[in-house]
């Protein structure tokens, strides 16, 4: 039994697709499927029910993933307790980003970060909310910021700050705009991001509760411009409620005055790798960097 076949055991089973594994663990879909094969030939049983484009666990997989959780858990302590004793904290740090680095505080954190642990390799990537999820799960990456209505139960989370998000409007919508209901306001154009970007999965989420989905006339995949494009009349989009607040100051854009949209903003890890120094100098220098006190 090999720790790769229990890693695409256990990233099969949380992400519920062969595909979206062998992305998460950039191996090919094959190798995802004879690992698996290998892991359910060694137990002798099955752990999967395969149907075409998905698969499920049957109940010998579901009684097992706690367990093939907990031996990975297990390998990453150890891995973390070998680096503690080797006394230099070296290898790489990636780290995860989902919006402008002011935002995150990335330039303290980095700073403290190469002051703390000089021959650590960090590197960071932008990414999209839910890729990035899939990345810790599976390995790729030893955290990530992350912003959601509620942190990813299947991942540890710092909860860093709870954020705010604004409906906004170009100015030339007006009062039709502020006097809008719910369902006014799907019918509208909308600027939308990808599905697996936060700014999108808030946006449905607001509306499913009213039982209704917003109008989509544009999908923009740099949410960093969306204040822009509201400011150029192409419609509605989220914004982050202090620069929604600082646009609609200076008469740029317009906003919806009848809801508040929270969010967390927090750091996503994976409980295997919680040991390795290089992530706990991470989470330590968050905590300082963002003044969070454990509870």
């Amino acid at each position: 039994m090999e720790m790769y076949q229990l890693r695409a055991f256990v990233t099969a089973a949380t992400l519920g697709s062969v595909t979206r594994t062998a992305e998460a663990l950039h191996v090919t879909q094959p190798a995802v499927t004879a690992q698996i094969k290998a892991l359910e030939e060694e137990l002798g049983v099955a752990l999967f029910d395969r149907r075409p484009g998905r698969i499920s666990l049957t109940r010998a997989g579901e009684s097992l993933l706690s367990d093939a959780q907990k031996v990975l858990d297990a390998a990453g302590f150890l891995q973390g307790r070998a680096k503690e004793l080797q006394g230099e904290v070296t290898g790489q740090l990636l780290i995860g980003t989902v919006a402008d680095p002011d935002t995150l505080r990335l330039g303290s954190l980095l700073r403290a970060l190469v002051a703390a642990l000089p021959l650590l390799e960090i590197k960071t990537r932008y990414g999209l909310a839910q890729d990035l999820c899939e990345q810790v799960m599976s390995g790729g990456m030893q955290g990530a910021f992350h912003i959601a209505a509620n942190m990813p139960r299947e991942l540890e989370a710092l909860v860093l700050q709870t954020q705010h998000y604004r409906i906004v409007a170009p100015v030339a919508y007006g009062k039709k705009f502020l006097q809008a209901g719910w369902r006014d306001l799907a019918q509208m154009p909308w600027i939308g991001a990808p599905v697996q970007h936060h700014i999108q999965t808030l946006l449905l989420a607001l509306f499913a509760r009213q039982g209704l989905a917003p109008h989509q006339v544009l999908e923009a995949d740099a949410m960093a411009a969306s204040d822009s494009l509201v400011r150029a009349g192409l419609g509605l989009s989220l914004l982050r409620e202090d620069k929604a607040m600082e646009l609609a100051e200076r008469n740029e854009l317009v906003i919806w005055p009848h809801v508040r949209v929270p969010a967390q903003l927090g750091f996503i890890y994976s409980r295997t790798t919680e040991h390795d120094p290089a992530l706990v100098a991470t989470l330590s220098q968050l905590r300082r960097v963002w003044g969070v006190v454990d509870a």
